[in-house]
């Protein structure tokens, strides 16, 4: 298999690894078969592992000359930009934010039961669009706490 061949096989593997778990969320988010697979580990550790063999098989004696190309030893965004121009670095990159992202869906999905707050469109935008999942959850936090405290006269 080439590595293009494989980077896409991973690319596509990771993808439709973490969608199980955000169709629970979505759509059973109080069921207990949802509750068991979102506290597992198990997910974060196999696409951990995807993700250390892709950033294995990317990486190159250039590697970290494109990460600290700046004098301050910081990322410019030429640089990796060329870095991600392999396509086994844009899946290695894929699986990172599938990892954190799911991650920080089950912590807005942990919070909204905690809380009692509505988490669907929070945790579907987390999927995709994380920061804007993230803050969307803020916000229905915000107002749903503003909502019951009007509702109890406070």
């Amino acid at each position: 298999m080439s590595g293009s061949q494989l980077a896409s096989s991973v690319f596509t593997l990771g993808t439709a690894a973490v969608l199980p778990f955000y169709t629970l969320m979505v759509l059973a988010p109080k069921s207990e078969l949802t509750k068991k697979s979102v506290e597992s580990s198990i997910p974060y550790v196999v696409l951990s592992v995807l993700y250390a063999y892709l950033l294995y098989l990317s990486w190159t004696p250039e590697t970290v000359r494109l990460i600290f190309a700046s004098k301050y030893l910081l990322p410019e965004l030429t640089s990796i930009g060329k870095m991600f121009s392999s396509e086994m670095t844009l899946a290695s990159a894929w699986i990172h934010l599938l990892v954190v992202d799911l991650f920080a869906a089950r912590q807005v999905f942990y919070d909204g039961l905690e809380n009692q707050i509505e988490t669907r469109h929070s945790v579907s935008l987390c999927l995709f669009f994380c920061p804007v999942g993230i803050l969307t959850h803020i916000i229905t936090k915000a107002l749903t706490k503003t909502s019951r405290k009007e509702e109890h006269g406070l």
